[in-house]
């Protein structure tokens, strides 16, 4: 077998194509769109390159071919509270089932890593946010969201093989938007309404940039901070609200006040691959215009839950229910969406796990894990520290 660096459009073409190659003709993948993939890798478009540098490799065998992929990124923003020492990614990891394989894009990476001064590695992970490209899917192997990786059900022996350990478990949920939801939430939302002060509203795309302040605020209180997730300022969350604005559900994206300070955000789009996934990974012009036909021409009845926060100080207030039940009046009547899932949920944050499980009938969609190989083995191994 021969591993070589992704250096020019071909390599770079051929490091997309391993993708398509190994999933083709299996019936639930959806190939992601290219160009959410080369933006990873782009220093133009990827901020995460002022603080880091990415690197991939692709994997041939002795008939030249295309068998394996990989990617390593060191971010010194990456960080989890706890770790004794810098810690590394590898990501857009694909390969066949040989373990053999499997480990020689493994070390490669490794070595990689450890000449950037790298104690550890994790994957597989994003060069960026975690809200894109994190994770393997163990359970679960159903269609995936917009920008989750998908894999195959070997994936995870070959991690297990290589001597890979869980770092935490992510976990996605699943209701019918159609039900109600629990006689708990119902009871806390009516305490909170009883106060004038308190407000939940939709997003609407006039105000949009207002809206996306607003969303900087309460992220920035709540979330920041936790894992490596660095703060948002307002141009940059902005920008992302304006980037969403083509697809955005203004009836989707709420927001709760106090006394018109921002407290809480409770952000949902419409689950985009039920769109993207007639495009075959292509959103140029053309593609473009087929993706507004596809839009206009196909409802989609599904959404998905990309962020909930509360900032801090309203935390265990009941803010939760308010605001999940205030959008619930909403969402129903539109007689628009009959399935929601909400983007995963780490194990180390219990409180959040609880408010998904707590919404009513909810049942597990899928289980991902984030992997953690430490390249010094005399030292223990530390999991994910709870929030």
């Amino acid at each position: 077998m021969q591993i070589r660096e992704v250096k020019n459009r071909k390599d770079q073409r051929d490091f997309l194509k391993v993708n398509v190659l190994l999933f083709k003709g299996e019936p639930n993948y959806i190939r992601p769109l290219d160009k959410d993939v080369e933006e990873v890798f782009d220093p133009a478009r990827n901020k995460a390159f002022r603080f880091g540098e990415a690197i991939r490799w692709i994997l041939e065998d002795e008939q030249g071919n295309l068998v394996g992929r990989i990617a390593a990124f060191v971010n010194k923003k990456y960080r989890t509270k706890g770790d004794r020492f810098p810690v590394g990614g590898v990501g857009f990891f694909d390969c066949i089932e040989d373990q053999q394989a499997a480990n020689l894009l493994f070390d490669t990476a490794r070595t990689w890593l450890i000449a950037k001064g790298m104690g550890a590695m994790d994957g597989p992970i994003n060069f960026g946010e975690r809200d894109r490209w994190w994770g393997l899917i163990v359970e679960g192997f159903q269609p995936p969201l917009y920008c989750m990786s998908y894999s195959k059900p070997y994936y995870r022996r070959l991690f297990e093989g290589y001597g890979f350990q869980p770092f935490f478990n992510q976990y996605c949920y699943g209701l019918d938007p159609t039900r109600e939801i629990s006689q708990k939430l119902i009871d806390r939302h009516a305490e909170v309404k009883k106060d004038p002060g308190f407000k939940a509203v939709h997003a609407t795309k006039k105000d949009l940039d207002k809206f996306a302040v607003d969303f900087s605020i309460v992220y920035n209180s709540a979330w920041a901070g936790h894992g490596g997730l660095k703060e948002i300022s307002k141009d940059l969350a902005i920008s992302m609200f304006r980037k969403m604005k083509p697809v955005m559900d203004e009836k989707i994206v709420w927001f709760a006040y106090y006394n018109d300070q921002p407290i809480g955000i409770f952000i949902n789009i419409p689950d985009l691959n039920q769109w993207f996934k007639y495009l075959n990974g292509q959103f140029d012009f053309l593609g473009k215009l087929k993706f507004l036909w596809v839009k206009w021409t196909k409802p989609n009845k599904r959404f998905t839950g990309i962020i909930f926060g509360v900032v801090p100080a309203f935390q265990g207030k009941g803010i939760d229910a308010f605001l999940i039940n205030e959008a619930k009046f909403v969402v129903q009547a539109l007689h628009r969406y009959n399935y929601y899932e909400l983007q995963w949920i780490g194990d180390f944050n219990p409180k959040m796990i609880n408010v998904a499980t707590g919404l009513g009938d909810t049942y597990l969609t899928r289980q991902l894990i984030t992997w953690r190989f430490q390249f010094d083995p005399t030292l223990p191994f530390e999991r994910h520290p709870i929030l």
